[in-house]
């Protein structure tokens, strides 16, 4: 009897407790999804993928408040277990489409990268042959993938447009944020102001791009075994848990079961999340 009073009294706390701020609450929800919404909307597009806005919210809400809720029921009749873990549920749902999206572009950066070499080693034969600029771009989107195929193709339509080459190029670079990208147009809005032989640029901008690629393969090498070694120092808690847990059900229940026991292992992910970024923050060199 005393136990259904305190949770009922637990309820109706939560429930004043939410009435009350529930209009900060939901300024700030309606904040963060819109603001979530919109930077993955906004690299979608970068990427040529178009979805509708709607969509990306939908599948937000799926993926946190969804799955947190089918946790929570599947957890009944364990109530704070439940509500702990359909949290935890909730906000990596949350969470996990920003930086799977921002993988996904980075990917993608990284191709065009590996793909400019060969993209300029083009374009320098044409413009050796006699061609103008816009036409060796011309002759990338005839042979080239995606994705500097779509990217040199929207700067000639922008172009075709009335958008002067310059201006297509600086859009370019914006929307392709690296430093390769920027000395490439930067030559050639400087070249084409000052007059010189983008050719023998475009050749040399190669060079500088493969040995580039060269020092980050090498530099990938080396840290590649520091971390892995890290992810299975991180795989071993959860390992162990697992291994416990089937041999020995009865010493690991109260791990589960009880409210200390909840306290360690939000504390064991909460470690093991630093961890991880302690782990990428040391292996990762930029060059």
């Amino acid at each position: 009897m005393i136990k259904w009073l305190g949770l009922l009294l637990f309820a109706v706390s939560c429930f004043l407790l939410a009435y009350h701020y529930s209009s900060r609450f939901f300024d700030w929800l309606r904040f963060q999804s819109l603001g979530t919404r919109d930077y993955i909307v906004e690299k979608l597009n970068l990427m040529f993928i178009e979805i509708p806005s709607e969509r990306i919210l939908i599948g937000l809400f799926i993926l946190s408040f969804g799955l947190g809720s089918i946790v929570f029921l599947v957890c009944l009749p364990n109530f704070m277990l439940g509500l702990f873990l359909g949290s935890v549920v909730a906000a990596v749902g949350w969470k996990l489409p920003k930086p799977i999206v921002n993988h996904l572009f980075e990917r993608r950066l990284n191709r065009f990268v590996l793909q400019m070499v060969d993209a300029l080693g083009l374009m320098s034969n044409g413009l050796k042959s006699g061609l103008s600029v816009a036409q060796a771009m011309g002759l990338v989107t005839q042979e080239m993938p995606d994705p500097i195929r779509q990217e040199f193709s929207l700067v000639l339509s922008e172009n075709k447009l009335g958008v002067s080459l310059e201006e297509a190029f600086s859009n370019l670079a914006k929307r392709i944020p690296l430093d390769d990208v920027e000395m490439f147009v930067t030559s050639i809005n400087i070249l084409k102001e000052t007059g010189g032989n983008l050719a023998e640029t475009f050749d040399t901008i190669v060079v500088t791009i493969r040995e580039r690629i060269k020092v980050e393969s090498k530099i990938a090498a080396l840290t590649a075994m520091g971390f892995y070694q890290g992810m299975m120092v991180m795989a071993i808690p959860p390992a162990m848990a697992a291994y416990l847990t089937a041999s020995d059900p009865d010493m690991m229940r109260p791990l589960y079961t009880t409210f200390p026991g909840w306290i360690a292992i939000m504390a064991i992910i909460i470690l093991e999340i630093i961890g991880f970024f302690v782990i990428m923050k040391i292996v990762k060199i930029d060059v």
